[in-house]
């Protein structure tokens, strides 16, 4: 491989690699085969600039996970519903865990709320729900997890995008090679940021010149609360609330249960979207009855199972939520951890 590429040139090899791609991703994966592959991947590499000293310590130790491809390729169909999901993502255990953490961490929580105007509840439960308050962060080699899924070549781009946003994270001097773990997805440290999340969104909270988002505590919630704020996030507003329907509804005037992608779930959101006062008119209360708060602040409806499930009234933050993951399940947990944080107010 290393005659071909001087013989015919850098550019030559990848495109050949690219022609035979489809062909690759329908063949046999081996190890031999990822051997291979990982040799054009240090080759575009080092095409996009990266130094030859650090694409050889970065995959110095790359391998193959078996593992992560049966994960990615068998990720479980949602047979759940809010009513049996929610008592296992938010059980009695994690919610008072959540709030002992929140009163341990409530100086540094404080001054991240207050600078990036993100409540310091939505944090913790974020850290909870996503690592288990960073005790579960991952233990693959992210370079390893990332070139893996590469090879496997369904979703070869955004892979590759990943692992080249992983490369400038170690160039960038954040993380070493040997302690860059994450998920079998490449998802990293105690707020599971893909490398691209990470290049966007993870500030440095204690001025120590590095992004630690494995062990820095002030880094962490830090690159939490600027994630939020950049997608839109408002303090003075919290993530929505359950509500009740009347007799007769009109169910199209919440948004679909599936649109598909984000794309098609914003534009729902703003043809559905009307004031309290609107949904007041039409029928919509709270839970136990009593009317919608009477605040001038827009919302739209979304059910996250069918229209015999729980109905909820979404806030702008909703959006926020539901950019870091597009899923009614993941946002609804946040929520009502985050609220089981809040109320009782911890003492």
């Amino acid at each position: 491989m290393n005659f071909l590429i001087k013989a015919v040139g850098l550019s030559a090899v990848i495109s050949l690699v690219m022609i035979n791609q489809s062909m690759a991703a329908k063949a046999e994966l081996t190890a031999e085969g990822f051997a291979d592959y990982v040799i054009t991947l240090k080759a575009q590499a080092l095409q996009q600039g990266f130094s030859q000293v650090l694409i050889d310590e970065s995959f110095a130790k790359v391998e193959f996970h078996k593992r992560a491809v049966k994960a990615d390729r068998s990720q479980p169909e949602n047979i759940e519903t809010l009513d049996t999901y929610l008592p296992k993502r938010v059980p009695k255990w994690k919610v008072e865990k959540a709030r002992a953490l929140y009163k341990e961490h409530q100086v540094l929580l404080s001054q991240v709320g207050e600078k990036y105007q993100v409540q310091p509840r939505f944090l913790v439960a974020l850290w909870g729900l996503e690592t288990n308050f960073g005790k579960f962060t991952g233990g693959y080699n992210v370079i390893s997890a990332l070139s893996t899924l590469a090879y496997e070549g369904r979703r070869e781009v955004f892979f590759k995008k990943q692992l080249m946003a992983a490369l400038t994270i170690l160039d960038e001097g954040h993380i070493g090679i040997e302690d860059m773990k994450g998920s079998w997805a490449g998802a990293m440290g105690q707020n599971q940021f893909m490398p691209t999340s990470f290049l966007a969104y993870a500030v440095d909270g204690d001025g120590d010149g590095k992004k630690d988002i494995w062990t820095n505590q002030a880094d962490v919630f830090s690159s939490m609360a600027n994630y939020l704020k950049k997608e839109g996030w408002s303090d003075e507003l919290t993530w929505g609330r359950q509500v009740m329907l009347p007799k007769g509804f009109d169910y199209s005037l919440a948004i679909p249960k599936n649109t598909g992608s984000r794309k098609n779930w914003l534009k729902a959101w703003s043809e559905t979207e009307r004031t309290l006062a609107q949904w007041q008119a039409l029928g919509v209360r709270r839970t136990d009855g009593t009317s919608l708060p009477s605040v001038d602040i827009k919302a739209a409806l979304v059910f996250p199972d069918d229209k015999n499930g729980r109905v909820y009234l979404a806030y702008d933050n909703y959006k926020s939520l539901m950019h870091w993951n597009l899923s009614y399940y993941f946002v609804s947990s946040v929520g009502h951890l985050s609220d089981r944080i809040k109320f009782p107010p911890i003492k």
